[in-house]
């Protein structure tokens, strides 16, 4: 029998930020346990991505139990030795602003007045990093949510999982592989058939529940090297010859949770039911 298990674990605390990978992890309902709690914003307070800003995949982050350490890559623009510590308890004690993510506007704080100036002067544009309260309203898209469900600062979902043997096909097309970090997953699993993941309604990871509400549409953000900060046209070239489907190209699997608690790298997934 052929056994899925957890190969990795990966949360992404400041949005379009490099990812850290975990071997365990809390499951909350707005997602990982610090997964995109805080965001950099433009002066108008409109969140800021690799998509139009590549050279944010630039910036090292590493977790510690009490704090973030980001730095700035060698090869960045402007890098300075230098790094900063975002402690990951921050104390909500700033006043909320307004900001805006895709379509929606939400509460944040404003973490420090020092960081933003650092960040402004990496990417050459001027931007705040804002924090993201746990406590703060941010409803799922209310076509596939359930129950009222909510999401932190992720694109539109609070989980996504991708299957390595999904990587694995895709790399057998490419003349250059990639990486499974330009996906940004927050869960890869070992075994199973390539993107059988699609099909899967509810499911547990160890102890937790899960339901597969909708594959992920992919966009140009998968074409940045997670490495260079460069821009091409892979994977997302070669994705659209076999993953399009209504003019979207998809790649993973979005989900909410049923339920919460922990989960650990090495965790057996049991499918319990299929999609129609």
């Amino acid at each position: 029998m052929d056994i899925r298990r957890i190969s990795e674990i990966w949360i992404y605390p400041i949005k379009s930020l490099a990812g850290v990978r975990l071997n365990t992890t809390v499951v909350k309902q707005k997602g990982l346990q610090y997964d995109r709690r805080w965001m950099l914003v433009d002066r108008d307070g409109r969140f800021l991505t690799q998509r139009e800003h590549p050279r944010m995949a630039l910036f090292n982050v590493a977790m510690t139990n009490d704090c973030l350490t980001v730095s700035a890559l060698a090869n960045a623009t402007n890098a300075i030795d230098q790094s900063i510590r975002i402690e990951l308890n921050t104390e909500v004690s700033g006043s909320f602003s307004r900001v805006v993510i895709w379509d929606d506007e939400v509460d944040a704080v404003e973490v420090n007045s020092e960081y933003n100036a650092w960040f402004s002067k990496q990417l050459d544009i001027e931007c705040r990093l804002v924090f993201f309260p746990e406590g703060n309203r941010r409803d799922a898209d209310p076509d596939y949510a359930k129950n009222n469900e909510q999401v932190s600062l992720a694109d539109g979902y609070p989980f996504l999982i991708i299957g390595q043997s999904s990587i694995d096909e895709l790399n057998r097309k490419l003349k250059e592989k990639v990486s499974i970090k330009r996906f940004r997953p927050n869960f890869v699993f070992s075994g199973g058939l390539p993107h059988e993941e699609d099909s899967w309604r509810n499911f547990m990871i160890g102890s937790v529940n899960f339901e597969g509400v909708k594959p992920c549409a992919r966009c140009v953000l998968i074409t940045v090297n997670p490495e260079t900060g460069e821009g091409g046209v892979e994977p997302l070239k070669e994705l659209s010859t076999y993953r399009k489907k209504n003019n979207k190209i998809y790649f993973g699997e979005n989900l909410l949770a049923r339920s919460y608690g922990e989960v650990s790298e090495g965790d057996v997934i049991e499918v319990i039911d299929f999609k129609n």
